[in-house]
């Protein structure tokens, strides 16, 4: 069973239910991965969510990537890559699949920018983010039209647009 919790540093705008909306976004990127199967597996599969600033996130993207800057996500994965597989067989009692971290302020003014709520924003952001905790990268031209392709198709299922496609 796939469980997203999320925790704020600081309250995030728009009064939406986070915690929900990290769910859904975790759960529909999954879907479409040949992981999909972790989503109703016996052992609980577990993302963690944290919402948070651009502080908390340069300091974590300085520390953990070498990059002394604000970013709009990092991805933590905790499973190696060849062990994803085998993980929904598995007997263990709970599984941290990985972490994801937003920077507030960082996402809102990229929401802005493309003119899309800060909430829309996130939640591709989120997707994406899943799929770097199972495997997905965008290092390379074939890797990222792969994984845009997934972040559109699941974005979809939730009734969002295309992040890919100007919106003028």
């Amino acid at each position: 069973m796939l469980i997203v919790e999320t925790h704020q540093a600081q309250p995030w705008p728009d009064g939406l239910d986070w915690e929900a909306r990290a769910q859904e976004a975790a759960a529909a990127a999954l879907a479409l991965t040949p992981y999909a199967a972790l989503a109703a597996a016996a052992p609980l599969v577990e993302i963690a969510v944290r919402l948070t600033d651009d502080a908390e996130v340069q300091a974590l993207n300085r520390d953990f990537r070498g990059k002394d800057r604000p970013t709009n996500v990092l991805s933590f994965p905790q499973v190696q890559p060849d062990l994803l597989e085998g993980l929904a067989n598995s007997d263990d009692g709970e599984i941290l699949l990985g972490d994801i971290v937003l920077a507030r302020e960082t996402c809102a003014r990229e929401a802005e920018e493309k003119g899309i709520a800060l909430s829309a924003h996130a939640t591709h952001l989120i997707v994406h983010g899943t799929l770097h905790l199972v495997g997905y990268d965008h290092v390379d031209e074939h890797g990222a039209i792969a994984m845009e392709a997934l972040e559109v198709k699941a974005l979809a299922s939730l009734g969002l647009a295309n992040p890919y496609v100007d919106q003028d």
